[in-house]
């Protein structure tokens, strides 16, 4: 659970730089989610839990 929390704790610090240095730019890509389909949003998604499973497998199993 300790590395459940510190995993969201470093997703949260990660975007809220973003945020802080890039102001605009993270607002314009904002507003080009809109454009892509559901479909789209869908497949990257699944591609993103599918690399971040296989990251915390390969470093669970050393």
């Amino acid at each position: 659970m300790k590395e459940l929390l510190i995993a969201f704790g470093l997703f949260l610090f990660i975007e809220g730089i973003l945020y802080a240095l890039f102001p605009s730019k993270m607002k314009s890509m904002l507003k080009k989610l809109d454009l892509l389909k559901d479909t789209q949003l869908r497949v990257g998604g699944l591609i993103f839990v599918t690399l971040g499973f296989i990251i915390i497998y390969y470093l669970k199993s050393e």
